[in-house]
């Protein structure tokens, strides 16, 4: 069957029943996916490989009351043994497009400062780097 880019949906969540090591960052959660699928306006994709989830990209569309809409992506992860194939350019073109049938003609994202594979790849999509100050407050407790 080769690669395919297929949108999560409420209707296709049965395609995460086979995913390969280190794509998502924590196991997937049944209620956590079912409310994510519920709102129109988060947005996922996986690279499947004969059935198999080799890779994932979310966002969603940051709607604002004074300017346009803009696509924050949100996380992206590839399988090690399918990394360097072009896989995670394909999901984010994927995700941008969809983003763009919504209203987005801006996309934004963030990823650590040391993650110097990460900034290459999103410079090679023609992004820019720019400088921000990050503030947080992460509960560990339900991941």
């Amino acid at each position: 069957m080769g690669l395919e880019i297929v949108q999560v949906t409420a209707d296709t969540t049965d395609m995460l029943a086979r995913i390969a090591d280190d794509v998502f960052d924590y196991a997937i959660d049944k209620d956590h996916l079912g409310r994510f699928c519920a709102c129109e306006d988060d947005l996922m994709f996986v690279a499947r490989h004969d059935g198999l989830v080799v890779g994932q990209v979310r966002g969603y569309v940051h709607r604002q009351p004074d300017t346009i809409n803009q696509l924050y992506l949100d996380n992206l992860g590839v399988a090690p043994a399918f990394q360097r194939r072009g896989i995670a350019t394909r999901l984010v073109k994927a995700l941008l497009d969809l983003g763009a049938t919504r209203g987005c003609k801006d996309v934004w994202l963030a990823t650590e400062a040391n993650n110097d594979q990460a900034r290459q790849f999103y410079r090679s999509l023609g992004l820019f780097e720019s400088e921000v100050v990050m503030f947080a407050n992460f509960q560990d407790d339900d991941a």
